[in-house]
């Protein structure tokens, strides 16, 4: 297969390219590095790298950035001025972008995986933005693979937190056992060699 992987250089990104790397063809992409260049929050960056890519089996996205803040933070404000910005703009609306975008780009019976995370459903403190985009996320993969064409799939994987990033996150983790970032990327070997659609694959 020939597959386009978005976020590619990312500690999830790498486990994906060397779990799928040993039995396909895996095309890098990332805002700053990779065999192709693109930023999910512009649309016309995304149309840009898929016409690089070329025709393709499968799209992965282990991209998307979110604001970890108080909700006390959170103001009601213009979009442009809210602190869910960033998240609507990058991990929701970048990931719905490619996944409508990469529809012209797939072969038929070609697949599509984005990225969520526990917080979909086990919130912290400080997480309710990355909640609220990681649920929309999964509501839409769910709805999308019912209309997509041509035999068309989408999954989306959701991991826990990742052993390699509690050094970062441990205090907003705590009581979660993480996962390793080669345990993750099962999932997403499972979303583009198997099958299914409409899954949310979860890690934890």
């Amino acid at each position: 297969m020939r597959i386009l992987l978005i976020g590619a250089s990312g500690t999830l990104g790498s486990a994906v390219a060397a779990e799928l790397g040993q039995r396909h063809e895996v095309i890098s992409a990332g805002r700053q590095s990779g065999d192709v260049r693109m930023d999910l929050t512009d649309v016309a960056s995304i149309r840009q790298g898929l016409a690089q890519a070329g025709e393709l089996d499968a799209v992965i996205s282990t991209a998307g950035r979110v604001t970890f803040a108080p909700l006390a933070d959170f103001a009601a404000a213009p979009f442009g001025e809210s602190k869910h910005t960033l998240g609507i703009t990058d991990k929701l609306m970048g990931q719905v972008n490619l996944a409508l975008a990469a529809r012209d780009h797939l072969r038929d019976g070609g697949s599509i995986t984005l990225t969520t995370g526990i917080l979909a459903e086990q919130p912290i403190a400080q997480g309710s933005s990355a909640s609220l985009v990681n649920g929309a996320v999964e509501a839409f993969v769910r709805a999308a693979a019912i209309e997509l064409p041509r035999g068309l799939r989408i999954n989306v994987v959701s991991p826990n937190v990742l052993v390699e990033a509690m050094g970062d996150y441990a205090p907003y983790f705590r009581g979660f056992e993480p996962v390793t970032a080669a345990r993750s990327a099962l999932a997403y070997s499972r979303s583009v060699e198997g099958l299914q659609t409409g899954q949310v694959y979860k890690v934890f």
